[in-house]
């Protein structure tokens, strides 16, 4: 990067006197060479503590004319980011990101473009509704609609999983009265009895006591226990109220949870079909329901590196008690986290989710996980065209606590109003992002260090100092340049005001970063001149409009060339250029500052 003799910009703390750091041989400041630094890693070998700060240079670039860029050149934008940032500008984008839930009543072509245009940034699709033959057709629809009209809509699938539940036969809801008796039990028949319903699991009732509540969906109505006749339980409906097909049920004694005796697996028959059938779809993301611990994270994806070609994240739900007794290693395990409050609510008192959402929500964060806030955000908004405003403030809430994303489940799957649900989070999402911009609430969380090895660390230090100055200096955006999406990500941690562009050779690691909260990712060709990519995206925004005149972006990048594929996997996260004169071991890393001219 060419900069003036009197244009370099030092941040607080460059390299504190540490002998690895060699400024005389490994420093340059002429007018047309980069700003270089240069690490040796070896040097830096058995010190536990170090101090890393960033030089950027602040360079003025203009357009090329058209005829100079490569015919070949291509920013890869969707219909959505091509108009939005020069619509408001990239300070006025919504960076949390969107997932709506696809079901019949938004399964047309017209109605998934409208989400599209909408802000739906994923489209989850939940096999344990529809056939797979309905599933098939609208993910198809889904990657039409990228292919043909230029969009850009992630495609999740979200598995059954093994869970209690019971069904009364009726296609539709049943009404349980008040002091109604009903017998649950494990039997098999066909079709619907009055007052019996069917469980789903053998031993279902073991450790149940007379006197147990046993509470149906989280508290839609409740039983007292009144006899155990074999594996079959009589009860008395204590609170009325509605029961659905396949509703789920749990067990009090005493303001507390009965443990169940008997254990299922994380992944059915069923789901192993509908991953298999994911793989063959080309799906980006597959959501794992009723996860208990890492076992079955890994084991999933294990068995997708071995079959699937393409790169599919594993998302865990946090859906049970017992999830959150293991949350850290689940998270850890994971490429990303579903909240689904719903079904965790079955589980855990009421009056617990608000804090535990908020925690999941800074252990995802913490250890740079992206995490989906889930279920009953706009619920009313099922049957009525405008939400509540305690669900307003629920969604707020949300946003306040830097979730990555939210999903909308019924309200867009059955609903009737699923455009205006989807409307009413893309506008208070926006509204809460301006005021916590406002109130400068971006750098409330400290952040945990991550990185063991050496180049991990510089990756987190760069991603840092980057959102830091990004924040000091007002920049209308941050650039980075990924293969893997990893830098995107460490940048994305920090929550900065700016949104992060992040451009990307790889098709799956766009897909995947619509997951990650202020990230636009755009597909673009990346060549072994990290330098010439810069300038070649930055001509083309301004272009097409999307940066102009006046406008400062802060640039990072994590892309070696493709001569460096010997490199180990920790090196490519966080190395931007490899210095010829250097050892093998010494790499640079760099943030730029770019006026656009």
């Amino acid at each position: 990067m060419a900069i003036s003799q009197d244009s370099a910009i030092f941040c607080r703390q460059i390299i504190a006197k540490n002998p690895a750091v060699d400024f005389k041989s490994r420093f340059s400041r002429s007018p047309v060479s980069p700003i270089r630094f240069c690490f040796n890693v070896e040097k830096f070998k058995g010190s536990d503590k170090f101090k890393i700060g960033v030089m950027a240079g602040v360079e003025v670039v203009g357009a090329k004319s058209a005829a100079s860029l490569s015919p070949s050149s291509n920013l890869g934008l969707d219909v959505v980011t091509d108009r939005e940032p020069r619509e408001k500008g990239f300070l006025g984008l919504r960076k949390t990101k969107l997932v709506c839930t696809i079901g019949p009543a938004c399964c047309s072509e017209e109605d998934l473009e409208r989400l599209a245009l909408g802000g739906m940034n994923v489209a989850r699709f939940n096999m344990g509704h529809n056939t797979r033959e309905w599933h098939r057709e609208v993910i198809r629809k889904v990657k039409r609609l990228n292919e043909e009209k230029g969009f850009c809509v992630s495609v999740m699938i979200d598995t059954e999983g093994s869970q209690l539940e019971v069904d009364h036969g009726e296609p539709s809801s049943v009404k349980a009265e008040e002091g109604s008796i009903w017998y649950f039990t494990s039997k098999k028949f066909r079709g619907c009895r009055p007052f019996i319903v069917q469980a789903n699991c053998e031993g279902f009732s073991e450790g149940v006591r007379l006197g147990d509540e046993l509470v149906v969906d989280g508290g839609m109505a409740s039983f007292k226990i009144l006899d155990k006749i074999g594996e079959a339980l009589r009860c008395k409906c204590t609170d009325p109220g509605l029961l659905l097909p396949r509703a789920k049920v749990s067990f009090w004694r005493d303001g507390r949870l009965v443990e169940k005796n008997y254990e299922l697996p994380t992944l059915s028959v069923k789901d192993w079909f509908d991953i298999d059938f994911g793989i063959s779809e080309g799906v980006d993301m597959i959501a794992l329901s009723f996860v208990n611990d890492a076992d079955a994270v890994n084991q999933l994806k294990n068995y997708l590196s071995s079959t699937s070609s393409k790169s599919i994240r594993v998302l865990a739900k946090i859906e049970s008690s017992k999830s959150l007794q293991k949350l850290e290693e689940i998270v850890e395990a994971s490429d990303g986290i579903m909240v689904a409050r719903r079904d965790l609510g079955v589980e855990i008192p009421l009056e617990h989710i608000p804090a535990l959402q908020q925690k999941i929500t800074q252990v995802c964060r913490q250890l740079n996980k992206p995490v989906i806030i889930a279920s009953e955000l706009l619920e009313s908004m099922i049957e009525y065209p405008t939400p509540t405003r305690a669900e307003v403030a629920d969604v707020s809430e949300a946003v306040r606590q830097f979730a990555d994303a939210l999903m909308l489940s019924g309200e867009s799957a059955i609903g009737s109003f699923g455009q205006k649900a989807l409307s009413v989070l893309h506008t208070t999402s926006s509204r809460m992002e301006l005021w916590s911009r406002e109130k400068n609430q971006h750098n409330g969380l400290h952040q945990r260090q991550l990185g063991l090895s050496l180049a991990e660390k510089i990756a987190e230090q760069i991603c840092n100092c980057a959102v830091e100055m990004a924040n000091n200096l007002s920049v209308q955006a941050i650039f980075v340049y990924t293969r893997q999406g990893h830098m995107a990500s460490l940048l994305s941690r920090n929550r900065p005001c700016p949104p992060i562009v992040a451009f990307t050779n790889d098709a799956s690691t766009r897909m995947a970063l619509n997951l990650q909260w202020g990230v636009m990712p755009f597909l673009v060709d990346l060549s072994d001149d990290a330098e010439a990519d810069i300038s070649t995206t930055i001509d083309l925004m301004k272009t097409k409009g999307m940066v102009k005149e006046g406008d400062a972006v802060l640039v990072v990048s994590d892309v070696i060339p493709s001569s460096q594929s010997n490199v180990s996997f920790s090196d490519k996260l966080f190395q931007s250029k490899v210095i010829p004169s250097c050892a093998t071991a010494d790499v640079i890393q760099s943030i730029q500052v770019k006026n656009i001219a």
